[in-house]
């Protein structure tokens, strides 16, 4: 039997996110634990436009297969000032060569490593209540002081 067609991916946005210095924690039983500050940036596109409230966290898990698990939680304030919780989980690994450009600060290609997140929301603003059933999909990118997401609604 085939399987039916795949969802669709609409896009609903583009956020721009300046990070702060990366925190290590230390070797942990699953790989080194460490966090990222997130400062404010931006949110534009054709569904979700606003700002991004400083203060949010970037979670994260450096794993020894060289994969990195990301578990960042943040805040949208979008321009009619409705406030909007994100929990953006995911993951991110390329070719040692390409990672190893990428932590060094140096510009590298979104399609030279993978680097994508599944994306939650949460918001009690009425105008916004739909986004609470919204499940999307971000495709990153890593700057040397910023994280760009290109952001999917999945359907």
């Amino acid at each position: 039997m085939p399987l039916p067609a795949p969802p669709a991916l609409v896009p609903m946005t583009h956020i721009r996110c300046e990070v702060g210095a990366l925190v290590t924690l230390g070797p942990a039983p699953t790989g080194e634990r460490r966090f990222v500050p997130l400062g404010g940036g931006t949110v534009q596109g054709p569904e979700l436009n606003g700002t991004l409230v400083e203060g949010g966290v970037d979670w994260q898990i450096n794993r020894a297969d060289g994969a990195l698990e990301i578990a960042a939680h943040y805040v949208i304030r979008t321009d009619d000032g409705a406030l909007v919780e994100v929990q953006s989980d995911g993951m991110r690994h390329g070719p040692a060569a390409v990672m190893a450009r990428l932590a060094a600060g140096e510009p590298v290609g979104r399609d030279e490593y993978f680097f994508r997140t599944v994306m939650r929301f949460t918001t009690g603003a009425p105008q916004w209540l739909h986004l609470n059933k919204v499940l999307a999909l971000a495709v990153g990118q890593r700057e040397a002081r910023a994280v760009l997401l290109d952001v999917y609604r999945i359907t």
